[in-house]
């Protein structure tokens, strides 16, 4: 069985890439609303978290975990598989590598939470890829706050993107990488109000996870669990993803 855990709702977009990818495995997707926004935690405290939720899918079965967040992924993926090591752990890293090889103009915007900008991943990303690219960064609590709400689309949505995204415009950014993975419900306004380019990296680790995952062969169940509450989370689930299942409520 997969394991996928976020903050919230984002990772479902991770999760409709890996059904796509895998239509035959057994996936758990673990919601740790209770706890979110973990992008205006610290990332000792989102290590933490990020155990936690490990422990918890895995003592359910889970024999290979995606962490579905890019903040969870900064803070806590060196050592989740260390904690770990005998089950393959697939992770969020900023997709900047296809941005700046992609550029015409020479420069793409990152957008992510505060947390995800503060950590060695993302400094490792930036020396990597980007050299000789113009990156502009930004934080996005505002995104995150929406697409919690079930609020991916209309005027409010376009509003809130449109402000976000005003500064890439003006730099000539051709290439904005979604680095939360809340942001991929938003590519349809991004892409409609804008001519930059959106690279979501869920498709990505989708296929990193079927590479990896040792039984992507089950009986194509999905199980969804979420801290807080629970109906108002199945209700988003529905909206965002098109999955009607019932929801357990996730504790540690």
């Amino acid at each position: 069985m997969i394991g996928v855990f976020d903050s919230g709702v984002g990772g479902l977009s991770v999760l409709t890439a890996i059904r796509e990818q895998l239509p035959a495995a057994d996936v758990s997707y673990v919601a740790d609303r209770a706890r979110a926004p973990y992008g205006a935690r610290t990332l000792a405290d989102v290590e933490a978290i990020s155990h936690d939720v490990s422990r918890w899918l895995i003592d359910r079965g889970a024999d290979c975990l995606v962490v579905a967040c890019n903040t969870a992924s900064a803070a806590a993926l060196k050592s989740i598989r260390r904690e770990f090591p005998g089950v393959p752990v697939v992770g969020m890293e900023p997709a900047v590598k296809p941005a700046a090889a992609s550029t015409s103009t020479g420069t793409v915007a990152v957008y992510a939470t505060a947390a995800t900008f503060q950590s060695e991943l993302f400094e490792s990303v930036l020396s990597r890829f980007a050299e000789g690219v113009r990156v502009l960064t930004r934080a996005c609590p505002e995104w995150v706050a929406i697409v919690e709400r079930g609020v991916i689309d209309g005027p409010e949505a376009e509003e809130l993107v449109m402000a976000a995204l005003q500064p890439a415009i003006d730099a000539d950014a051709d290439r904005i990488v979604l680095a939360c993975t809340h942001f991929s419900f938003l590519t349809p306004v991004i892409e409609r109000i804008s001519r930059i380019t959106v690279i979501d990296p869920a498709p990505a680790v989708a296929m990193q996870t079927a590479r990896v995952a040792p039984t992507a062969v089950g009986s194509g169940l999905t199980k969804l669990a979420a801290s807080g509450d629970t109906d108002e989370f199945a209700a988003l689930a529905r909206e965002l993803s098109g999955l009607d299942i019932p929801v357990i409520r996730f504790e540690t």
